[in-house]
């Protein structure tokens, strides 16, 4: 006689020991790899289940990847704390569960006051097989015509709007946060009468400030404007 299929039932929640923290589907969670000597594993719980005697839990996943772990690697405008989410899924022992983490998108991302050690963001999601992201495809700033890395400084040009890297306009970061005006080179001219002309003698706010800390009013896709350039990421 065949053996019976050992009956498994599904959570509604999963208990981490010895935080205590609860975990429910929809959580992303930091998850323990087999070498330590790498990052923890970053995913997202789409269900959580046992056996019948509710032991041996176990978890559905899906995989978000970080940019190492990607067929192109980790590029230059790629933040310290970028995930993909990636069309990998996957079973494991509830177990090796660590903690929760928050994943956030890219526009809640740059709106953080501080970024903590469970902070992640994701802006592109990755099939691993192909090595391909959706969008495929994203602005670029700044004379090197760089994708937005949330980690850098840039300061905005108050003429055309767009954002530069301080290094890129031959200035350090300390010159680049003293600076109360900026015009780039192709709306200095302009941008100096401007500011001669100008009757207002009210100390100006600082313009420059990291992107991270500035509140955007629109989230960076509602930037692009049709004649500015993007990178195909593909």
């Amino acid at each position: 006689m065949a053996k019976a299929k050992a009956t498994r039932r599904t959570l509604d929640s999963y208990t981490v020991k010895p935080s205590n923290k609860i975990i429910k589907p929809g959580d992303c969670v930091l998850m323990r790899p087999s070498d330590p000597s790498k990052p923890s594993y970053v995913a997202k719980v789409e269900r959580i289940e046992s056996d019948g005697r509710g032991l041996n839990a176990r978890v559905h996943v899906r995989w978000y990847y970080r940019p190492e772990e990607s067929i192109g690697g980790r590029r230059q405008f790629h933040g310290s704390k970028e995930v993909f989410l990636s069309d990998h899924y996957d079973i494991q022992s509830a177990d090796t569960i660590e903690g929760k983490c928050t994943v956030h998108s890219f526009k809640s991302y740059t709106k953080l006051d501080a970024v903590g050690n469970d902070d992640f963001f994701c802006r592109f999601e990755y099939n691993s097989s192909t090595g391909a992201f959706n969008p495929d495809r994203v602005a670029v700033y700044c004379k090197c015509e760089m994708p937005y890395n949330p980690d850098d400084l840039m300061v905005q040009c108050e003429g055309c709007s767009d954002w530069f890297h301080p290094a890129c306009i031959e200035m350090n970061a300390e010159e680049a946060k003293r600076l109360d005006h900026f015009f780039c080179e192709n709306c200095s001219s302009e941008g100096q009468k401007k500011l001669q002309n100008s009757h207002n003698t009210r100390q100006s706010d600082a313009k420059v400030e990291t992107k991270r800390r500035r509140r955007l009013q629109a989230n960076t896709e509602a930037k692009i404007s049709a004649s500015q350039a993007v990178v195909f990421l593909s």
